[in-house]
């Protein structure tokens, strides 16, 4: 009997709670009902809101609280908590009695192989993405999926002890977990998701509970050059990544090529200007995914991916050339720093389309940048004013901003400022949840624009 068998048989005699009846929680309510588990579902949304996914769960046949109170009535014996419900809202359900979990919490502890866990501010995704593509390379069995868009916990009966889980983990599913990935990896930590948690102390304690349960086998990856991640202590081996000093143990660059080193012998990866995906940041990510498979992939694997992977959708994205103009997707942007990451990708000053909804973070770093990439900026959404006033204060020349009222109007008004061998990038700064779903269908809206120009 599998571990993940011995916990559903747990549960026979125990009332069960799933906070979202979303698409990433079905998997989870499907397995529990499939193994005789009394469940009830909780979720903001009425049955119409709900739609189909009302009636696949009345089949199913699960108990429902819907509807504004839906956090009320929790007294289950075992809540599953949604990653988008902060655990502080499930206090008085704790102090009942109630175990609080998680969907991820219990592939933690079901899944049968090594797991590799990456977290971060920015670049987690490509990141995550080179590690996976790097382990398939070896020859390995991956499992990619968590924050990076793929429940793993209905795969865990497909996974072996030789394979890999690859995770891409966020703040919001990093709350309150009791387990670590044999080998953890931190991007950056800047302030982010200020929407959500109270503030950027509790944002970095939720992102480095990846590390918190390691043991001395496991091994943790961070990064030198982030004024956070350095301040960090590995409960583990600690191996690093850095642009600005050479390493005894990790992977470093210096005049344009990367190394690594270990126990302060030194080996050529290779040069930082092969990398195929553009920009600086994007050295970053793959000295950092160079660092994660080190005893997993040779130098080799690294080098063959590093040089023909073509970068994540949504990530710096080239969309198409139209009149001698390019247009780029970077719709991932949902923070001053990824903004600023891409902007610096170019060698020229581009038409910048930026703004979203609000996560009540700063945006005066974005000031400066701004005037030194940009020759047009374009703003629109909640965040619009906070964008135009951080390079409205920054002293000197700044570039012309024009305010319009959505993404449709941004795009042809930069199609209309832009001249032939011109750069177009929607890169917002911002969350999408002002007007969209997520990042990615507000990039693929942008990309229809762009294409119907």
């Amino acid at each position: 009997m599998t571990s993940l068998e011995q916990y559903l048989g747990s549960l026979s005699d125990k009332r069960v709670g799933v906070i979202g009846a979303g698409v990433s929680n079905m998997p989870l309510i499907r397995m529990l009902r499939a193994a005789g588990v009394q469940v009830t579902v909780h979720d903001q949304k009425d049955p119409t809101e709900l739609g189909d996914g009302y009636a696949t769960l009345a089949t199913l046949g699960v108990d429902f609280v819907l509807g504004e109170h839906y956090l009320d009535a929790l007294n289950e014996d075992v809540i599953f908590r949604t990653p988008g419900v902060h655990p502080g809202l499930l206090e008085a359900a704790r102090a009942l009695g109630s175990e609080i979990t998680s969907e991820m919490e219990l592939f933690f502890a079901a899944c049968p192989c090594p797991i590799i866990g990456i977290t971060g501010s920015d670049g987690k995704t490509t990141t995550t993405t080179l590690v996976s593509e790097i382990l398939k390379h070896a020859g390995y069995t991956v499992h990619l999926g968590g924050n990076i868009g793929t429940p793993l916990l209905p795969r865990v009966s497909e996974m072996k002890e030789n394979d890999l889980a690859v995770v891409e983990l966020s703040s919001f599913q990093l709350m309150g977990m009791k387990h670590s990935p044999h080998i953890a990896a931190i991007t950056n930590l800047t302030p982010n998701h200020l929407d959500y948690h109270k503030d950027f102390d509790e944002y970095v304690q939720a992102k480095t509970a990846i590390y918190r349960n390691q043991g001395e086998n496991d091994r943790l990856i961070l990064n030198l050059d982030d004024e956070v991640t350095r301040s960090l202590h590995a409960s583990g081996n600690l191996f690093c990544t850095s642009k600005k000093q050479e390493l005894a143990n990790g992977v470093f660059l210096k005049d344009e090529i990367i190394y690594i080193a270990e126990n302060g012998v030194r080996r050529e990866l290779m040069a930082a200007g092969d990398i195929r995906i553009p920009g600086a940041h994007n050295v970053y990510n793959m000295m950092m995914a160079a660092a994660v498979v080190q005893g997993y992939a040779s130098d080799d694997d690294i080098r063959a991916v590093a040089t023909t992977f073509g970068g994540v959708e949504h990530r710096i994205e080239f969309v198409r050339e139209k009149d001698g103009v390019k247009y780029y997707n970077d719709s991932i942007a949902s923070s001053p720093t990824r903004t600023i990451a891409g902007l610096e990708s170019f060698q020229q000053k581009v038409i910048l389309i930026a703004g979203g909804y609000d996560k009540h973070i700063p945006y005066d770093v974005l000031g400066e940048p701004i005037c030194q990439h940009v020759k047009t900026l374009i703003v629109t959404g909640a965040t619009a004013p906070k964008i135009r006033d951080c390079v409205l204060a920054v002293g000197g020349e700044h570039p012309p901003v024009l305010e319009v009222e959505n993404l449709e109007t941004a795009v042809r008004e930069a199609a209309a400022q832009a001249q032939p061998g011109d750069i177009v990038i929607m890169s917002p700064a911002s969350a999408s949840f002002d007007r969209f779903k997520n990042f990615m269908e507000r990039g693929k809206l942008f990309k229809s624009l762009v294409n119907a120009l």
